[in-house]
């Protein structure tokens, strides 16, 4: 598993461009990685957006092949501060960081801004389709090589040794489609659920769910359900894992150019607009967000410099249109637990 999973680490960073930008600019401009169209990431990026757009300050919202692609681009993609990475990808690399060398560049100076939403690890499957162990030996749908659906779906049939006979490679929206004509036996896809796509009615009652029931992955993934109902298809309860989404960034705090200097700001900005607006975000934006937990945060990874900055008591974003709203209650535990991090 971990030579595999190197590969596909060396081939991003191969892949993409070193970062750059204009380090003279006074303003930068600023990017979120978000996933693909449809996709529960990119709908939560699109609300991050609308936030800090209500500021006037606006965030391109880019469309990615997956959570990978996300992780490298906050890396080294030029004006990119944001990206949605699930914790899967995280905890692999961190794991890895002392063994392999692509590890150790992947992770170098990436950086936790906020934990936001859980990620449901979603089978779909025709109802003879019992279990995960019930995947040996079929043609499974796992996303984009560059998604997270694809790397953790390596690592859960590792863990469970399921071997496939095919591993399929597509976009979400092609897979429902080769799992309704037969070619593929199942698909995966790790959102936040409702999914727009899975949603929408073309799967029927011939499909469902696959629970995920098995004790070794509830150790390194939280249980959780779907609730009957989420889905016209699936009409009861089902228990799965899921997997922590965060939001991630740069560390731009030395502050060594011009550019450092204004994407810190816009980190701690950005910080200040989600954590004071997150109410507003629980009651307009996508349903994932009614489950945020800012206190979530996963242990090994670094919080950002500029986040924190973003997260004392007297910072204030520089907004070009309505004032930011107050602190509410609901969200001070996450401020008290990152203001004891600061006093350490």
């Amino acid at each position: 598993m971990k030579n595999r999973f190197d590969l596909v680490l060396a081939g991003a960073l191969l892949a993409l461009p070193l970062l750059a930008a204009s380090a003279n600019a006074q303003q930068i401009e600023q990017n979120i990685m978000g996933a693909f169209k449809g996709a529960t990431q990119y709908a939560v990026a699109e609300d991050i957006a609308r936030i800090s757009g209500n500021c006037g300050i606006p965030i391109n919202v880019v469309e990615s092949e997956g959570s990978l692609a996300n992780f490298f681009g906050v890396r080294d993609r030029p004006n990119t501060q944001f990206g949605l990475v699930p914790s899967d990808i995280l905890d692999y690399i961190k794991a890895h960081e002392t063994q392999s060398r692509e590890a150790r560049l992947a992770a170098q100076g990436m950086r936790i801004m906020l934990p936001l939403y859980n990620a449901e690890v979603q089978v779909i499957a025709p109802k003879s389709i019992r279990s995960l162990q019930d995947l040996n030996g079929r043609r499974v749908g796992v996303g984009n090589v560059n998604a997270g659906t694809n790397l953790t779906s390596k690592l859960i049939f590792d863990i469970l040794d399921i071997k496939v006979a095919e591993r399929v490679n597509r976009p979400l929206d092609e897979m429902i489609e080769l799992l309704r004509q037969g070619e593929i036996d199942a698909l995966m896809h790790v959102a936040g659920a409702p999914n727009p796509a899975i949603a929408d009615g073309r799967l029927d009652d011939r499909f469902h769910i696959v629970p995920i029931t098995d004790a070794v992955l509830k150790a390194s993934y939280k249980p959780t359900v779907i609730p009957g109902g989420t889905y016209s298809f699936q009409p009861n309860d089902v228990e799965i894992v899921s997997n922590k989404t965060l939001l991630m960034t740069y560390e731009f705090g030395s502050r060594k150019n011009s550019y450092y200097q204004n994407a810190c700001n816009a980190i701690a900005n950005l910080t200040n607009l989600i954590v004071n607006n997150l109410d507003e975000l629980r009651s307009t934006g996508h349903p994932v967000w009614k489950s945020v937990d800012l206190t979530e945060i996963p242990p090994s990874w670094e919080i950002g410099t500029c986040v924190k900055q973003g997260l004392q008591p007297d910072f204030k974003p520089q907004c070009a249109a309505q004032p930011t709203a107050s602190v509410s209650d609901a969200n001070q535990d996450y401020l008290d637990l990152i203001k004891r991090q600061l006093e350490n």
